[in-house]
């Protein structure tokens, strides 16, 4: 329920060959802010050396400034290795100021090749993040990404840290302490070792994943606020590097209250996905100013960038109880489910599409007898919600070989469609399947007439997706586009859109794919996205909702907006789910833990949604539109 957003400045600091210290990478950036300045602390990199016939490259800390948080001038060397546990490098730096000082935690490289017993976290102080007050080595153990607390908790300092990074898992462990110096001090380290899993932060996370300290924690009323990384699948070649956040006990920070489910970024962007590392998202800090979190990471272990997001909007999709406020399922859920009466709706009732005409709300749905057929039935609605009319036959049924069975006792039929209003008729398309070949798009129309007065005299249908090309979750865009009409629709796992001439779909073929929106790995959306129903217009664009699955199987639902000029460009979209299988009905049926939507309506300032649960039954959701526009726009 809200949009990270991609500063337009990114990279907000690169490599320069202007400076040696610099010239191969700038990255893993930590703000802090001074005054009206934001100060960032970052790794640099030198451009590779030959050591030991190896390929050396020694890291130091930068320092920059800036006014906006984005454009940093007066870039300077500042943390270099000057003792034995740090000859080979300081990296990741992390600060905060407290009691008058800046503690700037990194983490020390004391042997080459580099190796678990070589990586510890040092310090350095600093009054005026010009000088160096002292330096320390903090862990006598193998540690990265340790941060401190801008605050003594119950009267200590304390830390967070990730502990045996290199000897995984890592594990993201509290420490506190009586005095400054126990931070350093080997004894207190020793003993708290000891019982490391007394002090482990229990994040969720499957086995083969690794977890890290990303930005040192943020006070917030609801909690402290720790953004951090999360690598799925990190000792294969398949991991996904993505950003999530917690929320920690104000008094007891080790004590986990809330955190997001998925994801929150994961590498998409360039500068994200190429570079010395590729495929990295690695946060390093955040700024938390006035209701925006501002999350600084670094790209492909390259560069510098920065994200922004409305913490109220991401506090929702942390905290359950306050998004069923939000995104209200119709208590009389499901509002139908199958049929035993009827043949042709006895197996199944799912997915239904609608518009909103001449007063009332019609609904098409799909529907399953037992012989695996999909026809589709109709209902109305005045209000939205209450079903005051259903047809007690099919108003859409195969009929071209392309959808008529071709295996006894295999799904064919004609499924999930979606309808669209355009002049005097309406058009229909849907996934047109046999049983033998791949699933395609078909398109049929009606006159508003002849819909209205229920005589279901629909137009031949016709295939208009290519031949051998798993094409579904289409429906013909609500307005011209540059004169043309425009047809959105799902190839493999990305939605994309096609300009067509006319809607004559007898001479007129979807033969190209302009991108709209692709799944995003690590994210609730990874495996596949399609499009949930016709998008609607509002003043900041058109709200297109789709469907995400997710690697575990799991449909969920979200939302992008597109631009009102160029609808090819989506101006916004939902990192975080909207709608998601809670109930009975959504998470067993034909297909488990499922919510599909083919269409919506909106019905005095709110979006209502009509949904599918489980490929079973068919559920009602409904969200005000001007919380909608907010977690796009925002």
């Amino acid at each position: 329920m809200f949009v990270v957003r991609r500063s337009k400045s990114n990279p907000i600091l690169s490599p320069t060959h202007d400076r040696a210290w610099e010239s191969y990478a700038a990255f893993n950036g930590c703000p802090i802010k001074v005054g009206g300045a934001v100060h960032l602390l970052y790794r640099a990199m030198s451009t590779p050396q030959k050591f030991n016939d190896t390929q050396f490259v020694m890291s130091t800390i930068g320092h920059a400034v800036s006014r906006n948080g984005t454009n940093f001038t007066n870039r300077r060397e500042f943390i270099t290795p000057e003792m034995e546990w740090e000859r080979y490098g300081c990296e990741d730096p992390r600060v905060t100021y407290l009691g008058g000082k800046y503690y700037i935690f990194y983490t020390a490289l004391s042997t080459f090749p580099f190796n678990a017993s070589g990586i510890k976290v040092g310090v350095a102080i600093s009054r005026d993040l010009r000088t160096v007050e002292s330096k320390h080595l903090v862990t006598p153990f193998n540690a990265k990404a340790m941060s401190l607390f801008p605050e003594k908790i119950n009267g200590k300092f304390t830390v967070l840290l990730s502990a045996n990074t290199d000897l995984p898992p890592a594990k993201i462990a509290i420490a506190q302490f009586e005095k400054e110096e126990d931070m350093w001090k080997e004894a207190h380290w020793n003993k708290w070792y000891k019982n490391i899993d007394s002090h482990v932060l229990h994040i969720p996370r499957k086995d083969g994943d690794q977890v890290e300290v990303g930005a040192p924690p943020i006070k917030t009323k609801e909690g402290w606020l720790l953004v951090y990384s999360h690598i799925e699948n990190y000792h294969t070649d398949k991991k996904v590097f993505g950003i999530r956040a917690v929320l920690l006990d104000l008094k007891n920070p080790k004590k986990v209250i809330a955190q997001t489910p998925h994801a929150i970024l994961v590498p998409e962007e360039s500068y994200e996905k190429f570079g010395i590392v590729p495929n990295i998202a690695f946060p390093s800090g955040a700024v938390l100013i006035k209701d925006t979190l501002y999350i600084y990471y670094g790209g492909a272990d390259t560069v510098c960038a920065v994200a922004t997001v409305n913490y109220s909007n991401l506090l929702l999709s942390m905290l359950p109880e306050r998004e069923k406020k939000y995104m209200v399922r119709h208590p009389k859920n499901p509002v139908l489910v199958p049929n035993p009466k009827n043949e042709w709706e006895k197996k199944a009732v799912f997915n239904p599409t609608a518009i909103d005409l001449g007063g009332k709300v019609h609904i098409v749905y799909r529907a399953m007898g037992e012989d695996n057929t999909s026809v589709m039935g109709y209902m109305t609605s005045s209000d939205g919600f209450k079903i005051e009319e259903k047809s007690k036959e099919p108003i859409y049924v195969p009929r071209e070989p392309f959808e008529t069975k071709g295996i006894p006792g295999g799904n064919s039929g004609c499924e999930d469609g979606r309808l669209t209003v355009m002049g005097d008729r309406i058009y229909l398309c849907y996934t047109a399947y046999n049983g033998i070949e791949v699933p395609r798009i078909a398109a049929s129309s009606i006159s508003v007439k002849d819909f209205l007065a229920r005589k279901w005299f629909w137009s031949k249908p016709e295939l208009i997706s290519p031949p051998g090309v798993d094409d579904k979750d289409g429906c013909v865009f609500p307005d011209k586009v540059k004169g043309k009409y425009v047809v959105i629709h799902r190839i493999n796992h990305v939605i994309c859109a096609d300009f067509v001439n006319s809607l004559d779909f007898q001479k007129e073929k979807l033969n190209s794919c302009t991108e709209l929106i692709r799944p995003r790995p690590g994210m609730w959306d990874s495996k596949k996205v399609g499009l949930a129903g016709t998008p609607f217009k509002t003043k900041y664009g058109y709200v297109m909702l789709y469907h995400g699955i997710a690697d575990d199987g799991t449909y969920r639902l979200g939302a992008a907006l597109l631009d009102l000029k160029d609808p090819f460009k989506v101006i916004g979209r939902t990192n975080a789910h909207i709608l998601e299988p809670k109930t009975p009905y959504e998470m067993q049926g034909q297909v488990n833990k499922v919510v599909f939507p083919c269409g919506s309506v909106v019905r005095r300032g709110r979006v209502i949604i009509y949904y599918g649960g489980a490929d079973s039954v068919i559920g009602i959701a409904s969200v005000k539109l001007d919380d909608l526009i907010a977690w796009l726009v925002k």
